[in-house]
């Protein structure tokens, strides 16, 4: 069974709707102030100027949040992802504290059974064996 473009894809088509919902939606209430402030000072409505005013709050406002909200999430996720040294450390503690657990338990078979997971999981181990 086939799931559609919509279904498999709902949230990035949310997302998306909300975000051109939204920017329309700065763009609109900002020509309204624009306007109602050109004419308070008794200036003509320009809208090249108007554009240029709006990508920079745009951008603005972007850099502040969309940014460093990005950044964070996948930013992270990525990190954690490939394996930084920051994701690896509690992973190989955490490694570390089940071989220890796994030779108290079973000492004569630990060895092996610590084996046949590093062979099974490359790349994953940490340290020599005890």
């Amino acid at each position: 069974m086939r799931i559609s473009i919509w279904k498999r894809y709902g949230f990035g088509w949310i997302t998306g709707g909300l975000f051109v919902f939204t920017l329309a939606g700065h763009w609109l209430f900002g020509w309204f102030e624009y306007v109602e402030e050109q004419r308070a000072h008794g200036q003509a409505v320009q809208a090249g100027q108007f554009a240029v005013q709006m990508l920079r709050d745009t951008l603005e406002n972007w850099q502040s949040e969309f940014l460093q909200l990005l950044w964070q999430v996948v930013g992270l996720t990525y990190f954690l992802y490939i394996g930084s040294p920051q994701s690896k450390e509690e992973d190989d503690r955490l490694e570390e504290k089940l071989d220890a657990i796994l030779r108290k338990v079973d000492p004569s078979n630990a060895n092996r059974l610590i084996d046949e997971l590093n062979a099974r999981y490359p790349g994953r181990h940490v340290g020599p064996q005890l």
